[in-house]
This record gives C-alpha cells, sequence and structure tokens, in this order.
C-alpha cells in the first residue's frame, strides 16, 4: 500500500490542513517528536499547510506537543471532546458525559470480577480522577506528564460531569470483550466508545470523535472542505477522522482494521511514518 494513486497525488495539491495524532503517530516508545517528524511538519508549515493535533490525551498532556510543533490552531484533545485554543485560551468546544451514565459505567467497572482487573480513570475539568494509584495508573500518569488525584470512591469526583472515562487493562482481551458488551447496552447515540491502545477502553459523550472534530476546526473555523484535509492517526480512535479528510493516512503500526480504511499506509512510528507521509504529499 505504499504506492499513491494519481488521484491521491492529484488531491495533496488541495491540502490546506494537515491533523496529527500524537501517540503511535508522531511520538513512539521516546514520547517525544522525533527531529525528522519535526523538521517534516516544520517544512510543511512553511509551505503555508496549518497543522493540528487531534488526540485521546488530556489537554494538558497534549499541550507540549502542540508547542512542540508551533501549531496556532486550537488543540483537539480527549478525542475531540475538548477543543481550545492556547493562545487565547478560548474552549471552542467541550462535551461530556453525563453524570447518569458515568455513574453506571462506573457500576460495571467496579462489579467483583472486573474490580480488582481494572484501573478506572475520570477525567474531569482536564484533572485525572482515580480510586487508586495502580501500577498501570503510574506508568500512564508519567508519560502524560501528569498526577493522578486518587479519591477511594469515584462517585466523590462527579460532582462535575466527566469529559472522559477510561477503564485500563494489559489484558486486551477483557478491553475487547468491555468494548463489546457496553456496546450492546449503550447506542452510538447515547455514548461513544472506542480504544486508542488495545489496553484502554474509552468513552466520551456521543457526539465526540476525531472526525466531528476537525469538520469543526476545518468547515466551522477554517472555511476548508474534507478535500482540504490531509490526517494521519494509527488506532481505533482515529478512524472517523481518516474517514473524513480527503486524505486519509494510517501508521504501519495501525492494526489492520484502520489500515483498510485509510488511503495510504505510511511506515511505522519508530520509522518516522509521519515525516515520509508529509515528504511524499506535501512536500
Amino acid at each position: 500500500m505504499q504506492k499513491a494513486s494519481t488521484d491521491n497525488q492529484a488531491a495533496a495539491k488541495d491540502i490546506k490542513l494537515l491533523v496529527l495524532d500524537i501517540d503511535g503517530t508522531i511520538a513512539g516508545q521516546s514520547n517525544t517528536i522525533s527531529e525528522p517528524v519535526k523538521q517534516a511538519i516544520l517544512a510543511a508549515q512553511a509551505r503555508g499547510i496549518q497543522v493540528a493535533i487531534a488526540t485521546g490525551r488530556m489537554y494538558r498532556s497534549a499541550l507540549r506537543f502542540h508547542q512542540d510543533i508551533g501549531s496556532t490552531l486550537p488543540l483537539m484533545a480527549y478525542q475531540g471532546a475538548w477543543i481550545q485554543d492556547p493562545i487565547t485560551q478560548k474552549i471552542h468546544r467541550h462535551w461530556v458525559v453525563s453524570r447518569e451514565i458515568a455513574h453506571q459505567l462506573l457500576d460495571y467497572f467496579e462489579q467483583p470480577e472486573l474490580r480488582s482487573l481494572l484501573s478506572v480513570h475520570f477525567y474531569i475539568n482536564d484533572q485525572l480522577y482515580v480510586r487508586e494509584l495502580t501500577r498501570e495508573t503510574k506508568i500512564y500518569a508519567e508519560r502524560s506528564g501528569i498526577i493522578a488525584i486518587p479519591v477511594g470512591d469515584l462517585r466523590q469526583a462527579l460532582t462535575n460531569e466527566p469529559t472522559k472515562i477510561l477503564a485500563l487493562s494489559d489484558d486486551t482481551d477483557l478491553i475487547d470483550k468491555l468494548l463489546g458488551n457496553l456496546r450492546r447496552q449503550y447506542t452510538p447515540a447515547e455514548l461513544y466508545m472506542t480504544t486508542s491502545v488495545a489496553t484502554f477502553f474509552e468513552a466520551t459523550n456521543a457526539s465526540v470523535n476525531k472526525g466531528t472534530a476537525i469538520r469543526y476546526l476545518a468547515e466551522e473555523l477554517l472555511g476548508l472542505q474534507l478535500a482540504n484535509v490531509m490526517a494521519i492517526g494509527d488506532n481505533f480512535n482515529d478512524v472517523e477522522m481518516l474517514e473524513y479528510a480527503g486524505l486519509g493516512v494510517a501508521m504501519g503500526n495501525a492494526p489492520a482494521g484502520v489500515q483498510a480504511i485509510a488511503k495510504w499506509v505510511a511506515p511505522s512510528v519508530e520509522e518516522d511514518g509521519a515525516a515520509v507521509a508529509i515528504e511524499k504529499f506535501l512536500l
């Protein structure tokens, strides 16, 4: 799939907005953007192409990547549930999960057979609340560069509605089962559920996904059309974004189901695949 069609090459001339995922796309094991990827992004910006970030990460955790690439656009965090302009501090969008559904999910996660197997994260007002600091949570917090706040009973944190709810387990089969079971309980009109990595189950407001986020950024804020958008991502939470973009690129490390919907598949994140894609289509 490394060969681009002439349609893609023709479309590349129309690209005015490049949207990038972070983890598995522009940041790999090192948790930083490599120099080749950074240089490719800067070269695209020098050609007048605006660059934005769309991530499942918290806003405060994604901010350093946004600054690293010198983006002047709003940052799309929490799968697009939270869209904020770091320059003006204006919050363009903040869509939350209802307290009722948050309580229901917590009841589900705290069933006796699941409770000890899952680390449950509630993201409220860009803070992370947890029942306790599990090993998985500590690793997550360190990589995210944030402090997790242990509260014992997570119901205490639900004085405000969460932006996102995450259940974390090293058992990827358990996460798959969780996703399947909860997709039978909640329709897409009630809750958006996805996995950003195989060990994360994530739930947000039903209207949230990276596709609706970049549509808002491109069409409402920048006056562009989908033909003007190129997006690069690596996991199932990127699917709607890759489907929306005129040119959707999946990383070589993406699951087969994600690669299948992309217009092109780049090398893996550890091979600086995002830089390869940018150079191929935009430079």
